[in-house]
């Protein structure tokens, strides 16, 4: 089998078919999963779907794996490679469930998944062959809402297809999670856990999944470790949003079962912990309309902007102090605190221009010296989505797109920079920009010493001589410039596509969080959207999630091989 693979394939290409094939397997036990919480709820049309999409997956994975079974260690050009195809297989197969459950599920059976006593008045009706049905599960029938829904939940951005998340099957619901939570911590590094491939075929492809920083020596015990405190949080996240639901006195929370608060709790959990943004809600976090929620959430979201090690430490070596000196995480709390003031500043001051753009329930049991009931509103408001925007979560507790252009803007930089490197963040990560800040300092600084000056830099505890210095700032400015250049460039396509009634702003602001992997929306993201905006989505989110580079390699690998 060796030999006859050796001459029909090459090497190179027997390595990556035979780690993005493990992907798939995973992937399929995934879906397995699923099919068996579809069964407990009794939705047999989507267990078939998951079931159906499970042994897909699993064939052309397994044939994959088991195929080139023999196939050398993966190099970093491999990691590249399987990093950027992986992914992008993921989530093609992952797209699977959705279409076939929508296909499997009759028109009569969709209706059902619609919440008794839900207003739907304002709902459109969507039509199934020559019927209607209001549940969103129908939007899937189409293969790129399909795909879209797909990509969104494993890259972690949480842009939808789904309208009214809840008129959807329980199972698809868990699938949405459930992906957001393994997509966020990544693919790879859950795939490297359960491999226990030790050496360095298994750093190669951690590094490749946008990660350096490790915990231990061995990238299997890290990624061990990270699982193991992503779970921990993720125990401790639903019992505080088990209790803040439960507590709360809004008319939605207390019409809400006990089951029904527990699964609920649950689903946010996972996909507020890993900065998913996912929603079983039909408004997001807007639909509790609950001050408590919010705050509970608050520090959900910033633990997953957080980078891993930093936690291991603080945990396993009692030193809080590291939450200080972590260059990323004293940034990031400084961040934080000086983009509420700012957010808050500028929705307080549009509050007379603007209609329905905030809260409508004011959070403080006194009264704030010259601020009245909807000022305080908006300051809940940019408090909540500041930090949503910042950890890109996406979670959302405002109409954004009713804000004004100067507080989208402001929300659309929190979104391109992101949380911490080495956390479950998008966007292009508080240390790239604080390395760009600091070389450009740095390079002024130059012109004003003699040419044969000794010159370091500092970056957090790290001294670097001049030749590693421009290195690293070459680096960070390289990546940001390429994330910039697609940024602007698909914001100017979706101007042109997106409707009158959206601004360059909008535009912006929807690309920003599509590509930060965020969440966030002014209005644009919908099964109505034009579909070449809906595709160039899809492209924003997988380079997003990948940070470009291994995007390059992916393709010039296509064109070229991945010989120098």
């Amino acid at each position: 089998m060796s030999q006859r693979n050796g001459g029909l394939f090459p090497t190179d290409l027997r390595t990556i078919a035979r780690d993005i094939g493990s992907l798939l397997l995973m992937e399929a036990g995934l879906m397995t999963i699923t099919a068996a919480i579809a069964l407990g709820f009794r939705e047999f049309h989507a267990a078939l779907g998951f079931f159906t999409a499970a042994g897909m997956t699993a064939a052309v994975g397994g044939l994959a794996n088991r195929g080139f079974t023999d196939a050398p260690a993966p190099q970093m050009k491999h990691g590249m490679v399987i990093a950027a195809g992986g992914w992008l297989l993921v989530a093609t197969f992952g797209s699977l469930p959705f279409l076939l459950t929508a296909w499997f599920t009759p028109p009569a059976v969709m209706d059902t998944f619609v919440p008794v006593g839900t207003d739907t008045s304002t709902w459109e009706p969507i039509r199934v062959g020559g019927t209607t049905t209001l549940s969103s599960l129908a939007y899937f029938r189409n293969p790129l809402h399909a795909f879209f829904e797909s990509m969104s939940g494993w890259t972690g951005s949480g842009l939808t297809m789904a309208i009214h998340e809840p008129s959807l099957p329980r199972a698809v619901q868990w699938w949405r999670s459930f992906i957001q939570y393994v997509g966020g911590v990544g693919v790879i590094v859950l795939t490297v856990s359960i491999l226990s491939r030790p050496g360095s075929g298994s750093y190669a492809l951690y590094q490749s999944e946008a990660r350096e920083e490790k915990i231990h020596p061995s990238v299997v015990s890290t990624v061990r470790t990270v699982w193991k405190l992503v779970v921990g949080y993720t125990v401790l996240s639903f019992a505080l949003l088990f209790g803040a639901i439960l507590a709360s006195d809004s008319e939605y929370a207390e019409s809400l079962p006990l089951w029904e608060v527990a699964w609920q709790a649950l689903n946010h959990a996972m996909t507020g912990l890993t900065t998913g943004g996912f929603s079983v809600t039909d408004n997001s976090i807007a639909t509790y309309n609950s001050p408590l929620v919010e705050t509970v959430l608050l520090p959900i979201m910033i633990l997953g902007a957080v980078a891993f090690p930093v936690h291991y430490v603080v945990l396993h070596d009692r030193q809080i102090r590291e939450l200080v000196s972590d260059l990323q995480t004293r940034w990031l709390f400084i961040l934080l605190a000086l983009g509420v003031v700012a957010l808050s500043a500028q929705n307080v001051w549009s509050v007379p221009a603007t209609t329905e753009a905030f809260a409508t329930q004011s959070f403080l049991p006194f009264s704030v010296p010259m601020l009245d009931a909807a000022q305080l509103d908006a300051v809940r408001d940019s408090t909540f989505q500041w930090v949503s925007a910042l950890s890109c979560t996406g979670f959302q507790s405002a109409p954004i797109g009713r804000w004004l252009a100067g507080g989208k803007v402001l929300v659309v930089g929190a979104m391109v920079l992101g949380g911490a490197a080495g956390s479950t963040v998008g966007g292009i990560k508080i240390i790239r920009g604080y390395t760009i800040a600091r070389g450009i300092i740095w390079q002024f600084s130059r012109v004003f010493l003699p040419t044969n000056a000794v010159i370091t830099a500092r970056i957090g505890d790290r001294t670097l001589d001049r030749e590693s210095m421009e290195r690293e700032f070459s680096e960070a400015a390289i990546v940001t410039l390429l994330w910039l250049i697609i940024l602007i460039a698909s914001s100017v396509v979706l101007t042109n596509v997106a409707g009158p009634e959206f601004g360059y702003a909008d535009a912006l602001f929807e690309v920003a969080s599509a590509q930060g992997n965020v969440g966030l929306s002014s209005g644009i993201t919908g099964p109505s959207m034009s579909p070449l905006a809906e595709g160039m989505f899809v492209l924003n989110m997988w380079v997003g999630r990948l940070e470009i580079i291994p995007i390059l390699v992916f393709i010039r690998a296509g064109l070229y091989g991945l010989e120098p």
